[in-house]
């Protein structure tokens, strides 16, 4: 377990590092068995990860979820309805996260976006009100329906889980350079 946490520290730093995380914004976890996952805790500080900062959890609740991340229900609804989820993180990239205030799909421009996401939908969750009662089920749903690793919450930010943990990171690098290069393009 020491060995799985050492790299959610590592690309933990690395996101914030690239302001896909804030000092207490955003989740990264990983599956551990069928029924539990490691995930880090509401207070976790992303630039600063150890092995403290997360908590085990299995996917039926007990006194652990108090000190775990607002974001553990999504993770646990991902890992049990998506078998390849090894890996998810919920990041909020300044650029991924404006360009979808006002656009339905990124459609990236650049050779490498294109290649991977040529056209990636934008989900509108309409109201923020009683999104996180709404969330875990809403997004499993749309990442099924569009059978797709990557999520774009209009105004919220990003999910997206990866087999490998490198790959994660690199999906949110990915888009959010493919939405720079779109929001520079339009200037």
């Amino acid at each position: 377990m020491d060995e799985m946490i050492e790299k959610l520290c590592r690309i933990s730093l690395s996101l914030f590092r690239h302001n896909f995380f804030g000092i207490f914004h955003g989740s990264i976890s990983a599956r551990m068995e069928l029924s539990k996952f490691l995930i880090n805790k509401r207070e976790a500080i992303f630039d600063e990860m150890s092995v403290d900062d997360f908590t085990l959890l299995r996917h039926t609740r007990d006194y652990r979820w108090k000190e775990a991340s607002l974001d553990s229900e999504i993770h646990s609804s991902i890992y049990q309805n998506i078998p390849d989820a090894k890996f998810i993180a919920y990041t909020m990239p300044p650029s991924t996260t404006a360009y979808s205030l006002d656009n339905d799909y990124i459609v990236p421009k650049d050779y490498f976006g294109r290649r991977l996401y040529p056209n990636l939908h934008v989900y509108n969750p309409k109201s923020f009100d009683d999104w996180y009662e709404r969330a875990d089920v809403e997004i499993v749903r749309a990442m099924d329906e569009r059978q797709t690793d990557v999520l774009v919450v209009r105004g919220y930010g990003v999910y997206a889980y990866a087999r490998e943990i490198n790959e994660l990171a690199k999906k949110f690098a990915l888009i959010e350079n493919s939405c720079k290069i779109l929001q520079l393009s339009k200037m």
